[in-house]
């Protein structure tokens, strides 16, 4: 029924996705790529990544844009996923993208034909419905989330999407009393005082146990160039200070 007026994520675009697309741009599901990931923390690999193209943020700076912002990829019966799944020999199973939040019924068809008992990984934004969240509820193990911002300004001025505070911080709530959690925050040049410490203090008061990754890999692609205050690569005072200020919170920080 979410399906038929969609509301998977909290654009509600309300569309038939059976016959058009919302801001997502995702009809029937498309994978872009899919292997065993080396390159995820270190106590998830391998872990089997399935990327989808398509993605309910419309962030300038997306690393993938290619996939994120395009409908690329070949569409694989979920029975087909299944036994590529059960025969690959990852630890866990990894659903990105893009995003995998407009892909959940593409994913629960696979997961019904996946006989083995296999780990499921929501790597995601967190940028989805209530209604998704409950759907999730029993099937994922941890949530892998990308906390971007600590605030709805640089939220809609960089990605696109309205209210994120209100919805990411009630949908980690959620993950967090569902499943173990790892919370990824990247730190990106300018926005560490207006984003990465409202982030850090938001987890240390709401997510304690939760494990942090803060990620300095940031470099700036796609659209990054219409936006100077982003359009280079994070200072290492800038990372420093991310760094110690989430280390002062007492976080469970990845190494």
């Amino acid at each position: 029924r979410i399906f038929r007026e969609c509301h998977f994520c909290e654009h509600r675009c309300m569309v038939d996705r059976s016959r058009e697309k919302g801001i997502c741009n995702v009809g029937k599901a498309a994978i872009a790529t899919e292997f065993l990931h080396y390159g995820e923390e270190s106590m998830l690999v391998p872990s089997h990544t399935i990327f989808f193209s398509g993605c309910n943020f419309r962030c300038i700076f997306c690393q993938n844009w290619d996939i994120s912002q395009r409908q690329k990829g070949i569409y694989i019966e979920p029975e087909k996923l299944a036994s590529i799944i059960e025969t690959g020999g990852g630890r866990n199973v990894n659903w990105v993208g893009g995003e995998p939040t407009p892909n959940l019924p593409y994913i629960l068809q696979v997961l019904k034909h996946c006989n083995a008992n296999i780990p499921q990984i929501w790597n995601s934004n967190m940028y989805c419905s209530v209604e998704t969240m409950k759907l999730l509820d029993g099937i994922i193990d941890l949530y892998l989330t990308d906390f971007k911002y600590g605030n709805d300004s640089c939220a809609y001025r960089l990605s696109g999407v309205k209210n994120y505070m209100e919805v990411v911080e009630r949908n980690h709530s959620i993950a967090y009393k569902q499943a173990d959690m790892i919370i990824r925050h990247l730190v990106m040049p300018s926005h560490v005082e207006c984003c990465s410490f409202p982030v850090l203090e938001w987890i240390s008061k709401s997510a304690p146990r939760a494990w942090v990754n803060i990620m300095e890999q940031y470099r700036p692609e796609y659209r990054a160039y219409e936006h100077a205050e982003i359009n280079r690569v994070v200072d290492r005072d800038e990372y420093r200070k991310a760094y110690e200020y989430a280390r002062e919170m007492e976080l469970k920080l990845m190494d």
